[in-house]
């Protein structure tokens, strides 16, 4: 058998993998730099387990990240996309400008060429999607506010692929007339690429939710795999073809598909695969490092890496600052994109191709992304357990507590709203299985001499763990509303027999519940802003039992407007708000018809008032 045969090598990234992570877990550096270094000892350069192509395993690998993408895209609907407008287009486009800028000057300084130098600072100005989301997901930070800005700041760096790609064979300067010569090319370019985004948009719209629910008419859940495997392969596949970035359209499609009531299936499918083919690309991104390279050079490579790190990470922080981050957030966000990033080797490879520079400035550049790549890891780890612990000790890593009782209710979260419900069910000796995941949290409900158990109910061990097989309600009080959501569908899939009771925070949280089949929701302020409204309409001279119909009858007609208006969200905006003022109008015209039916002196609303009088005179 030939060693750069597919199996052998397979067998060999996965051998490295399987070895070398669970080593670097224990050691506290995390899977990524495990699997980064796994990379380096079977590279070309230590121990030679493959060669210096690494042939079909890498191009496979590759789709980790195309699959990371398309997860993310799935996690972000167009809503929340408008919500982060700020900071993707924002923040992402001052990174990159800046960071571009700077990283040219200094390759001025190398005696480069001006178009050269602007096409390094472009690749340079791109962080590792890859590593920044594994790693904030890993510690729990990914729903921090540093870890949220730096995914908008990732997600605008992976659009910005596209320009930069377009760009490139402009800034040859050693040959303008081939650059001219792209230049109708070029247009050609952009057409098919806006003709492709169409197709996926328009698919994902209209095509995909009918052909998955035929697939799971069948009921062979193999099949929605691999249906979720082809949607993935065949958009990638449509996009390489065009000459861009698999991992771009994959992530559009995810946007697209983030409505989809098959959202949380083709999360869970498409989950494991992702998770090993992004170890492989881990893998893969080590054994590329010339070693030969850096032995030769080793100063001026090891400044350049050290540059790179500290100019992105001052001009991250400087950003974090003018978006007002707190200085805890502002660590985790700027040294978590510190790094290069994988679109580089993409990058470098067309730079090269199309004589923007030669192929020994490329090589250097691929030996910095990826010796900063396997950097990296150590950032977080300084982030971790350096810096972090001076501002607070909810970073902290923590075990789940072991459960040591079987209850018939478990309650998930135990903020300002759980800890209510929580205190109520065990005055009336209820016993209930309390989770959280938030270690000031717990520690402060301890305190006080309440039990509860820190851990992550999203998780089907932990909630396993509970006893949510045997128990009878899952109340999901949880203040992250994806959180939420993904742990009604963990519910709902693995533990059918538990009776769900879901706070919702607003309309739009609601909304999706209802789609999702919820039938007990809970608006959280839905109950103390009509107990307000009661005591300023009786304050305002209305009876006691009239304030108490007006709140009880608008109570019943928003319940009743939410379930309808739900059929209707997330599709067009335009009819929906439509239908929205239709329902607002006709509440007022309800009122309306109840006030002059009821103004009379002998008002039906008005005589528990009067009833009252004698017995306060007597």
């Amino acid at each position: 058998m030939e060693s750069s045969g597919f199996l052998f090598q397979a067998f060999i990234y996965l051998g490295a993998a399987v070895v070398s992570v669970p080593i670097a877990k224990r050691l506290g550096l995390g899977s990524v730099l495990g699997y980064l270094l796994a990379g380096v000892i079977i590279g070309p350069h230590v121990f030679r387990f493959i060669g210096d192509a690494r042939g079909d395993v890498m191009n496979v690998a590759q789709f980790g990240v195309v699959m990371m993408l398309f997860l993310v895209g799935l996690e972000l609907r167009p809503n929340v996309l408008w919500r982060l407008r700020g900071p993707i287009f924002g923040s992402g486009t001052l990174q990159v400008v800046v960071t571009a800028l700077i990283c040219a000057v200094f390759a001025l300084c190398f005696h480069l060429a001006i178009g050269p130098a602007i096409a390094i600072g472009l690749i340079l100005s791109d962080s590792s999607t890859a590593i920044a989301v594994q790693s904030l997901s890993e510690k729990g930070w990914l729903n921090t506010k540093g870890g949220q800005t730096s995914v908008a700041v990732l997600l605008f760096q992976d659009l910005a692929v596209i320009p930069i790609l377009a760009v490139i064979p402009f800034l040859a300067a050693a040959h303008p007339a081939a650059a001219a010569a792209t230049h109708s090319a070029t247009w050609v370019q952009v057409l098919l690429v806006l003709t492709t985004v169409a197709a996926i948009v328009i698919g994902g719209r209209f095509l995909v939710g009918p052909v998955f629910h035929f697939l799971a008419l069948t009921r062979l859940h193999e099949i929605f795999t691999a249906a979720a495997l082809l949607l993935v392969v065949g958009i990638a596949l449509a996009m390489q073809l065009i000459g861009l970035s698999p991992a771009l359209g994959t992530f559009l499609a995810g946007v697209v598909l983030a409505e989809s009531e098959y959202r949380h299936e083709l999360e869970a499918d498409i989950e494991p695969f992702k998770g090993l083919l992004l170890g492989l690309f881990f893998v893969s991104v080590g054994a590329s490092i010339d070693l030969s390279l850096i032995q030769s050079q080793p100063l001026l490579m090891g400044s350049l890496v050290i540059g790179l790190l500290l100019v992105k990470a001052a001009v991250l922080y400087a950003i974090g600052k003018i978006s007002r981050l707190e200085n805890s957030q502002n660590f985790t966000f700027s040294l978590a994109l510190a790094q290069g990033g994988e679109f580089a080797f993409v990058l470098v490879a067309f730079a090269v191709h199309n004589q923007v520079f030669d192929q020994a400035i490329g090589d250097r550049l691929i030996a910095v992304v990826a010796l900063s790549m396997v950097a990296a890891p150590f950032l977080f780890t300084i982030n971790e357990f350096w810096i972090q612990p001076r501002f607070s000790s909810r970073l902290r890593q923590r075990q789940a507590d072991p459960i040591d009782e079987i209850n018939p209710v478990i309650i998930a979260g135990v903020g300002r709203y759980g800890a209510v419900v929580a205190r109520l069910l065990n005055a009336q000796m209820i016993k209930t299985t309390v989770l959280d995941f938030d270690p000031e949290q717990v520690d402060l409900i301890r305190k006080i001499g309440f039990k509860v158990f820190y851990g992550d109910a999203t998780r089907h061990e932990m909630l396993a763990a509970a006893g949510a097989a045997q128990a009878k309600l899952l109340l999901i009080a949880i203040d992250d509303i994806e959180s939420s959501l993904g742990l009604v569908h963990l519910a709902q899939t693995h533990f059918p027999n538990l009776t769900l009771l879901v706070r919702a925070k607003d309309r739009e949280h609601a909304y999706r519940l209802i789609k999702m089949g919820v039938k007990n929701i809970f608006r959280e302020t839905l109950e103390s802003s009509l107990e307000m409204s009661v005591q300023a309409l009786r304050a305002l001279g209305f009876g006691a039992y009239r304030a108490y119909r007006v709140a009880q009858t608008f109570k019943e007609y928003d319940e009743e407007t939410v379930r309808m208006l739900a059929e209707y969200y997330g599709t067009d905006e335009k009819d929906f708000l439509g239908r929205v003022r239709k329902r607002v109008q006709t509440l007022d015209e309800l009122f309306e018809s109840e006030q002059k039916a009821t103004s009379g002196p002998d008002s039906a609303w008005e005589r528990p008032k009067a009833a009252e009088e004698p017995e306060a005179r007597s």
